[in-house]
């Protein structure tokens, strides 16, 4: 047993019985490594993660590399998603380094001294094969280097710390926020999308929420109708193939991470809470956008997987479903012709053309499910018996060894859940998920919220470490959002109390924007200001969205010129990058357009369902609808109801409002002058 056996991460404990004397990141590793002189091996990976496992029995349950690792480096063992600070750093360092992208598990080998890396790579074999080293081999090289060539070694540290600082710290800001960033983000994103098979660029596919809501929004603000069906049709035929992909999970519901083709057929099996929460959002938008029965169940399948798999007791969601089961990745998911046979019985031969299993295997000799688009003389399936099979092989599937699911409740992906739950619960009226999300708010606050400040992770209702920039900039922007689907003063205040300790804790004022870690956080080689989107959307562009929300909202200035700094500091990252700061973009377009709001005061809740009707049939997708009780503590722009009507609107577009509306007609009739590119008219 090594000093991982106490760790509340699963991914180390995973490694708590490997003969390798490994460490978490603490001091008393670092403190050892520079009083021996060792140079430290950092192993970075997450307990969903199929390389990871490789590597650790490969090479990490090997007794003979376990005693080359233990006599010549302290080993240190980092979960990429509870320490996401030192993943951001040390994966920037490795693609310095290598010229090669990173990914997990992430080796580094770092001086003991002042912990910049001086070698790296992901994932090695224990004998060299592929092209790729030996790890046996390689341990003993790396170290023999580190102790006869220091010169060498500290020219290396030199480039890559001036290096480190300089993609870690940011461009300098600009002095204008520029709209045209929106237009090259969704140039960028057309001219990569797969129009044969949908999604961006050549496989490995990834679902890319953050583009396709970029370029939602930016339809909704086009003022050229052909502008819009361009865009939108881009999302929606991404969404269609996404969903009848293998990506999609077709018996359990909720998607993988991404596809090894381009046609989306087979995925990497994982399934993260960071993927299904925008996914969800974003089919549920569609779903009630188009009445496409493909998103409805989409969405439908995201929840059950998400309530039935990922939800904790005390409400709040685990971070990830493995790869693998029984050693093996895929096992739990793939069927032979056969299993489906017994299973379905009568039924089976329709089930098989429906799904492809009457056509070639495809992954491995078994058949993993996906729904190929119809002929154009196809007979439209029988939902109904579709829907009585599917359940029934979910029932046989359960008897199988599910893939492991890692209980660590981490608040950045959580925020992510409750956004997505908040829309799924608003435009698909399901009450259901809007207690999801409230439930998951109140944990969070509960646990996670201590003395003013977030605490990034919790596991058994144990929750630590320091919360991140994208901790407290997701939730504010998922409170908001579920604000506007369910109001509730208390989730009003914690929204408050999140913007107000960002500004305190994470601003750059110098030079604008966020730092990814707080003033007083634990000193690393770097404390990154990044502005570009990578699994999750970048915190930046979040943080500058959601206090332009906020600013409207309350009537704090103060927000609204955190985030235009936010938008400045960003500009020129984000224009040597268009694509990958999709969600810089959309928060540019939300402060040059900004979407309509209307704020209800509600005195009578009995009548406010009609007027919830006429706001979701606005025509803009993006107009924000507050349903604010008269007796709520009220945003200091929105005055109270008037005597004797029921409801009172409030129609505004920026600081803007129009006079109050006490009859529901006038409501309808307000709303239906705007289109989604110009401010409401009275």
């Amino acid at each position: 047993m090594n000093k991982l056996a106490g760790s509340t991460s699963p991914y180390l404990l995973q490694h708590a019985d490997n003969p390798v004397d490994w460490y978490p990141w603490a001091p008393e590793a670092l403190e050892r490594a520079a009083r021996e002189r060792k140079p430290i091996l950092l192993s970075i990976g997450y307990s969903a993660c199929h390389w990871c496992h490789v590597m650790a029995h490969e090479s990490f349950e090997s007794t003979d590399i376990a005693r080359v690792m233990n006599a010549h480096f302290v080993n240190i063992k980092v979960d990429r998603e509870e320490r996401p600070d030192l993943d951001r750093i040390y994966q920037t360092a490795h693609q310095l380094l290598t010229r090669n992208r990173g990914g997990w598990p992430l080796t580094m080998f770092l001086s003991p001294d002042d912990r910049l890396p001086f070698f790296g790579g992901t994932y090695f074999p224990p004998t060299a094969r592929h092209g790729l080293p030996g790890f046996a081999d390689l341990l003993e090289r790396v170290a023999a280097a580190f102790h006869e060539h220091p010169e060498q070694i500290d020219s290396y540290k030199r480039e890559l710390r001036a290096a480190l600082a300089q993609v870690l710290r940011g461009s300098a800001p600009a002095a204008d926020i520029d709209p045209s960033l929106v237009d090259q983000a969704c140039g960028q994103l057309h001219e990569s999308f797969d129009t044969t098979h949908g999604g961006f660029g050549p496989a490995p596919k990834f679902p890319h929420p953050s583009g396709l809501e970029l370029l939602l929004d930016a339809a909704d603000c086009a003022a050229d109708s052909a502008v819009r069906s361009r865009l939108t049709e881009v999302v929606d035929y991404t969404l269609e193939a996404m969903a009848r992909g293998g990506i999609n999970d077709h018996v359990g519901g909720g998607f993988c991470r991404y596809a090894v083709d381009d046609t989306w057929t087979i995925p990497h099996f994982e399934k993260m809470l960071y993927d299904n929460g925008p996914l969800l959002g974003l089919y549920a938008e569609r779903a009630a956008r188009t009445e496409n029965a493909l998103f409805h169940d989409a969405a439908a399948g995201i929840v059950d997987w998400l309530l039935g798999t990922l939800r904790a007791p005390e409400g709040a969601f685990y971070s990830s479903q493995d790869a693998d089961s029984e050693g093996v990745e895929g096992r739990y998911y793939v069927w032979t012709r056969d299993e489906i046979d017994a299973v379905l019985g009568p039924a089976s031969a329709a089930f098989a053309a429906q799904y492809g299993v009457d056509g070639p295997a495809n992954f491995e000799g078994r058949w993993h499910l996906r729904l190929p688009a119809p002929g154009p003389d196809a007979v439209p399936p029988d939902l109904a018996s579709t829907q009585a099979s599917r359940r029934r092989l979910r029932e046989k599937r359960a008897e199988r060894v599910a893939p492991a699911v890692d209980e660590k409740i981490l608040t950045a992906w959580n925020a992510l859940a409750i956004r997505g739950f908040a829309i799924a619960g608003q435009r698909l009226e399901r009450t259901d998920c809007l207690d999801a999300a409230s439930a998951a708010v109140d944990f969070l606050h509960r646990v996670h919220w201590r003395e003013g400040r977030l605490l990034a992770t919790s596991r058994a209702g144990s929750a630590r470490l320091d919360a991140y920039l994208d901790d407290y900039a997701l939730l504010l922007d998922a409170l908001l959002t579920l604000l506007a689907a369910r109001w509730r003063d208390a989730d009003f205040e914690f929204a408050v109390a999140l913007a107000d300790t960002l500004l305190a804790h994470f601003q750059d004022t110098e030079r604008g924007g966020f730092f990814f870690t707080a003033d007083d956080h634990e000193q690393l080689l770097e404390r990154p200001r990044t502005f570009t989107d990578d699994a999750l959307p970048a915190g930046n562009g979040i943080a500058a969205r959601a206090l332009i929300e906020l600013a409207h909202l309350s009537s704090e200035q103060r927000y609204l010129y955190a985030a235009e700094q936010t938008l400045r500091a960003g500009m020129n990252e984000g224009k040597s990058h268009p694509a990958a700061a999709a969600t810089l973009a959309g928060a540019v377009l939300e402060h040059t357009v900004p979407p309509p709001r209307a704020i209800l005061r509600v005195s009578d809740q009995a009548a406010v369902a009609a007027w919830l009707a006429a706001a979701a049939e606005c025509e803009s997708a993006r107009l924000r609808c507050y349903a604010i009780p008269a007796s709520a503590v009220r945003p200091d722009h929105a005055p109270k109801a008037l005597d004797g009507a029921a409801v009172t609107a409030y129609l505004c577009a920026g600081f803007a409002c129009q006079p109050p509306l006490t009859e529901l007609d006038e409501f309808r009739a307000a709303l239906r002058h705007y289109d989604g590119t110009t401010a409401p008219k009275p």
